[in-house]
């Protein structure tokens, strides 16, 4: 997406939506086709897969579609058409390979795009939270990501257009990155953004220490939001003291957040390259969707 100006230009062109066709997937694939339809984008409805050893001696063979593409091919264009309106454009797409691999590359062939999937936290997407499959496609984009946990209630005219926004920082580079989207996913939606930096209990060696890093803190949110952005966004600043996982999701329920925003990058204590993989236990715990900007 191109910048325009200190912000990225939302000209979305395709939406892509990841799906293994659980229940998870298919809200998902609900707030997928209300993107595509706000942004008039057209809408891929994808699932990657493998084939079986039996599937490919019949493929290789026999020369004809095995029954697993069969199947595959049925279930996704049954989901395509589920999600189908006379607003958007849906294509079905079956991809053939790693998840991490073609569904990335399926966005950049369609650029400018949006990758949006479902999690449990376990299964096709995931197999465990330490190196999944949804997490590896969340740091292999380079366009942004929007996952949709498994305690995101159900879209409704109420949880879309999103209202309010969070965007989580660290101040590196990764989450100036996501600072720009979250400031045009506010002016787009017309939402209103809350700024949040947690400081990490051991990095407080004394009271003193604490009251110093909350009044740097909240200079350096507030210089996160350009002036020009102040006035349709109403930026509101936050510092915690705790643990970063704990602290989002607490600032999600007492602000009624519906929409959060994290920058992704190889180290930080948020980072998806963690062995805690803390950023995709938020993801996977968050009562609202989470987008993912990889910096």
């Amino acid at each position: 997406m191109p910048l325009t100006g200190d912000r990225p230009e939302l000209n979305l062109k395709t939406v892509i939506y990841a799906t293994d066709f659980s229940l998870c997937s298919k809200n998902a694939g609900l707030y997928a086709a209300r993107m595509a339809a706000y942004f008039s984008a057209k809408l891929l409805v994808t699932h990657a897969f493998t084939l079986e050893q039996a599937a490919m001696e019949v493929e290789v063979g026999d020369k004809r579609l095995s029954q697993q593409r069969e199947n595959l091919t049925h279930l996704l264009s049954k989901e395509a058409s589920l999600l189908g309106t006379k607003s958007i454009e849906v294509i079905p797409m079956l991809l053939e390979g790693n998840p991490e691999d073609v569904i990335p590359d399926l966005a950049n062939r369609h650029e400018p795009s949006m990758i949006v999937l479902g999690t449990r936290g376990r299964g096709w997407l995931e197999r465990g939270f330490i190196g999944s499959t949804a997490e590896k496609i969340l740091r292999s984009t380079r366009w942004p990501a929007l996952t949709i946990g498994p305690h995101v209630q159900p879209l409704s005219p109420q949880t879309f257009p999103f209202e309010r926004i969070l965007l989580a920082t660290d101040f590196t580079d990764a989450a100036a990155n996501a600072a720009t989207y979250a400031i045009t996913f506010a002016e787009v939606f017309v939402a209103k953004i809350d700024v949040l930096n947690v400081i990490q209990d051991d990095a407080i060696e004394h009271a003193d220490r604490l009251f110093d890093l909350q009044t740097r803190f909240f200079s350096a949110l507030d210089s996160l939001v350009p002036q020009s952005a102040r006035e349709f966004c109403d930026p509101r600043t936050y510092v915690a003291v705790g643990g970063a996982h704990d602290k989002i999701l607490e600032h999600i329920r007492e602000r009624s957040i519906e929409l959060l925003v994290l920058g992704i990058r190889k180290s930080s204590h948020i980072s998806m390259a963690m062995r805690t993989s803390g950023a995709f236990r938020i993801i996977v715990d968050a009562p609202c969707p989470v987008l993912t900007i990889r910096s």
